[in-house]
């Protein structure tokens, strides 16, 4: 037989093969599955779930406009971007903005005030670190961290915003901008030291532990830390799940914790929290007093506080005996329940240090998406709804307000101080700044910058000693171009921002300023 044949029949039956091994995926791919299209259409549906499966990616970084894309556009993230990583928000040609749209803008005035009229301290400055580009081609960016000295942009004493100044531990903040509330859990041991490290080197500002407990690595950073309590107790509760005073007391009587925040909502999950069970390592369970590998799902409130006075007066409670700052974080919904807190903390007596607004439009590592979309109030309005009715019953001075939910931009902190809050929480801000690439896979344990993970191997992409500067640079810059805006705006400080400072245009050209709108103010 000659070598060619021999190479033919080689070839046929290879070809024979390969249809019998098509015929018989074929067979199994029609016979075990119930979708429809792969019943009929096995190799082009499989096909599908391809592009279905890259397709956000594509649409993240190709067909999406940059002003487009949820929860945060491509415009937002490199906002975030410039000023983490190059200190800086320069832009070239003009905004993206789409000025044709209805809107919030920050008036300016025709005399704006002169850096050296600001009410800012700039005595105090440190050794920084920024990137600085060397050259850019097609597939990749030379850039150099490089070191240098920067101002801390901090308020002047007589600006800092003191909460619980009643409080034998009263805390005294010279900045305005802090990270909102993240759960070990959520986020991974890494993330905690960029965020907290960074935090502290930028000076007046802090971290929040979210609802998932105090662990080592929140103290080591150094930073201010706002240690939250949630509905599940985690960290502060006994072997029953009832809550311990003596744990509470044991995180109390430590120095890095300036204040405790009960959660009462959530933005995004107003039902309590959650936590996937393949997220729950051994370090977790042990935190938090659950099993390992079990899906955590928080009650939807604390057990044991039924109505306002019961809240107030634990609240009461947990300010005697830790000599520190409590506050509440809520969500705004119903108008009755909002009205009641603050006639019962009247008639009381008993006040709360700060309270924290959460707009519905808030962030999450994972909830519901009937929550996620419909319960609460937006930022805006949430805020608006809860000052003026502080205002109406005259308590607003009682306690310091934080907003939080979608913050991440001067701009947008700068709206939410002048319709009346003292200061601004942000965590995707910081998750942005700490490398998060917005991959959507918070809910995973699998996001690939190392941030919303406890996987050690993920992790592995986190280096907290190099993204600590990120997020000093972050912290920082806000506050810089915050006083940028005042200035502009004709006063010395981001505190004397007001309503009458914000205007709304409609989609016609009409504007009102934002005192008319809603006329009282902080």
């Amino acid at each position: 037989m000659s070598e060619t044949l021999l190479v033919i029949i080689s070839i046929l039956l290879f070809l024979m093969l390969l249809l019998i091994v098509f015929f018989i995926i074929t067979f199994f791919i029609k016979k075990r599955t119930h979708h429809s299209i792969l019943k009929l259409h096995p190799y082009l549906g499989r096909m599908r779930y391809l592009l279905e499966k890259i397709g956000p990616e594509f649409r993240q970084y190709w067909f999406d406009h940059d002003t487009d894309g949820k929860p945060f556009s491509r415009y937002d993230f490199q906002s975030v971007m410039f000023l983490a990583k190059y200190r800086s928000e320069i832009l070239g040609f003009g905004s993206k903005r789409d000025f044709e749209s209805s809107g919030y803008y920050i008036a300016n005035t025709l005399f704006p005030i002169l850096t050296e009229e600001l009410s800012v301290n700039l005595t105090q400055e440190r050794e920084g670190k920024k990137y600085v580009i060397h050259k850019e081609g097609l597939f990749s960016r030379r850039e150099k961290l490089t070191a240098d000295t920067t101002n801390l942009w901090l308020y002047e004493e007589e600006y800092a915003i003191i909460v619980g100044e009643n409080r034998k531990y009263p805390w005294k903040l010279h900045g305005m901008f802090g990270a909102s509330a993240t759960s070990y859990g959520a986020i991974g041991e890494n993330y905690i030291l960029a965020s907290g490290f960074g935090a502290k080197m930028a000076g007046g500002s802090w971290i929040n532990t979210g609802e998932g407990g105090v662990i080592p690595e929140h103290l080591h950073t150094g930073a201010n830390i706002v240690a939250q309590i949630g509905p599940g107790l985690f960290g502060y509760r006994d072997e029953d799940g009832n809550f311990s005073m003596g744990k509470f007391m044991e995180k109390a009587k430590e120095s890095n914790i300036k204040a405790f925040e009960l959660k009462f909502g959530q933005g995004a999950k107003i039902r309590g929290g959650h936590l996937e069970g393949q997220k729950v390592n051994e370090k977790i369970a042990s935190v938090r007093n659950v099993r390992k590998g079990e899906t955590i799902n928080s009650p939807n409130r604390f057990s044991f506080l039924k109505n306002a006075a019961d809240t107030l007066c634990f609240i009461q409670q947990l300010q005697e005996s830790g000599g520190k700052p409590v506050g509440m974080k809520i969500v705004i919904g119903q108008q009755e329940p909002l009205e009641d807190l603050i006639k019962t903390m009247k008639e009381l007596n008993i006040y709360p240090d700060f309270i924290t607004i959460d707009g519905s439009e808030g962030g999450s590592g994972a909830t519901y998406k009937s929550m996620a979309d419909c319960m609460g109030l937006p930022l805006i309005p949430a805020l608006l709804t809860f000052i003026d009715t502080a205002n109406y019953y005259g308590v607003r001075n009682k306690f310091k307000v934080f907003a939080s939910g979608k913050l991440i931009t001067p701009d947008k902190v700068a709206i939410a101080l002048a319709i009346g809050a003292d200061a601004v929480s942000s965590a995707r801000g910081f998750m942005m700044a700490s490398g998060c690439i917005m991959a959507l896979q918070c809910n995973s344990g699998q996001c690939p910058s190392g941030v919303a993970t406890t996987n050690p191997h993920y992790q592995k992409a986190l280096d907290p000693y190099e993204k600590k500067w990120r997020v000093m640079n972050y912290i920082i810059s806000m506050r810089y171009s915050l006083f940028s805006l005042a200035a502009a705006a004709g006063v010395k400080s981001p505190r004397h921002l007001t309503r009458e400072h914000i205007v709304f245009k409609d989609e016609v050209g009409r504007v009102v300023s934002l005192s008319e709108l809603f006329p009282t103010s902080k």
